[in-house]
């Protein structure tokens, strides 16, 4: 069942600078790590000010799946900076400077979902695409795959309003019937992640090398 161009140009945080989509007491974000297209580190920027500006930087997103096969996935909380109240992957973020990607999401999966799981590297991907309030992700994504039986979910009340756990037929039929209703990098990447699942999916893109 369904559920109901500028990567050049690294520098850090300027303080009292915030997107015209925010008020001037919106508090100043964490740092995410800049890149170029060989995923290099270029220095860190303010996480909103990169999403407006649509410079790219690391993220990752953590895909977990049980042992039937179906994908665990978390709807965000309204008052998220953009995305608020979309269906999306089981967790996504970005590393802090100097973190590993896979320290990031094994960091990252029990902050939001309060659990633990072994986490694979699957692929990688680069895409920009927006995501509303003249903000865009723009993002060099490093994917991590998971299996978990039964794991003891306790959501983060700050990220997470709901979660599911829906199996990948039905997940592709509704995001094709009803695509607003999922995040803009969760529909980019499901078709590799489900390629990627344990029980695998050969009518799925393949994932950038």
């Amino acid at each position: 069942m369904a559920p109901s161009g500028n990567e050049g140009r690294p520098h850090h945080s300027h303080c009292g600078w915030f997107p015209t989509a925010f008020p001037r007491l919106w508090p100043m974000s964490h740092p995410v790590v800049l890149v170029n297209e060989d995923d290099q580190s270029l220095g860190t920027a303010d996480k909103l000010r990169a999403h407006a500006e649509g410079w790219l930087h690391r993220a990752f997103s953590v895909f977990v799946f049980d042992p039937t096969g179906r994908l665990l996935l978390q709807r965000r909380t309204d008052d998220k900076y953009h995305s608020g109240g979309l269906w999306s992957n089981t967790c996504c973020s970005h590393p802090r400077p100097e973190e590993p990607a896979i320290d990031g999401a094994h960091r990252r999966l029990p902050e939001e979902l309060g659990f633990t799981a072994a986490l694979t590297p699957a692929f990688q991907d680069r895409y920009e695409l927006p995501v509303g309030d003249a903000l865009v992700e723009h993002e060099h994504n490093h994917v991590f795959i998971g299996t978990a039986d039964t794991p003891r979910i306790r959501p983060s009340a700050d990220e997470v309003d709901d979660w599911a756990w829906v199996a990948p037929s039905a997940l592709r039929d509704d995001v094709a019937a009803r695509p607003h209703r999922y995040t803009a990098w969760f529909r980019h990447l499901l078709p590799a992640a489900l390629a990627a699942a344990p029980s695998g999916d050969p009518s799925a893109s393949a994932p950038m090398a």
